[in-house]
Parts: structure tokens; C-alpha cells; sequence
């Protein structure tokens, strides 16, 4: 069964080109991974994974460590239960 990527992204500066990056590297280990993306709120850059958010940058202050994306992709796979991931590349700051 395949896993479902959904990622909400803010319009603003290099947020489309990182979304485009993460669903590149996510297709390139998971072939039959669904990986969708949408322009959503003011400095968002919140993904979910089969449904569940497993991160906010709204929450966090900054974008996700790939690593960390992909083991909770690889947790999906497996049937794990998902974890909030709540390390980032922190603070994110917009001059």
C-alpha cells in the first residue's frame, strides 16, 4: 500500500522550490508514494503523512531536516505508528 504526502506551502520566497525538492527526493525512495502539494497560509510549511500532520513549521519556526521526513515516511511504509517531528532548522527568519 502506498503513502500519502501532502504538503501546504506558503507562496512566499523559496518555499515552492523546497516542497518541489522534497517531493523529488520522496518519489526518488518511495516510486509509489503520493506526494501532493497545495499554497496555503502565511509561512506555512506543514506536511502530512497519510492524513496525520507530522510537521508544522507554523509550530516550529523552521523547515523540516530531511531525514527526518523520510523516516516517518519509512514509518508509514511500515505500519509504525507516526510521531510529531518537532526538530528543525530553526529560527527561520524573513528580512
Amino acid at each position: 500500500m502506498g503513502v500519502k504526502v501532502r504538503v501546504e506551502y506558503w507562496y512566499f520566497f523559496s518555499y515552492y522550490p523546497r516542497y518541489r525538492e522534497l517531493a523529488r527526493v520522496v518519489k526518488g525512495e518511495f516510486s509509489d508514494a503520493d506526494v501532493t502539494g497545495f499554497v496555503g497560509r502565511t509561512g506555512s510549511f506543514e506536511i502530512e503523512i497519510n492524513g496525520q500532520l507530522v510537521f508544522s513549521k507554523v509550530e516550529t519556526g523552521g523547515f523540516p531536516y530531511e531525514d527526518d521526513v523520510m523516516n516517518a515516511i519509512q514509518n508509514a511504509y511500515d505500519g509504525k505508528p507516526l510521531q510529531k517531528i518537532t526538530k528543525s532548522r530553526a529560527p527561520c527568519v524573513i528580512m
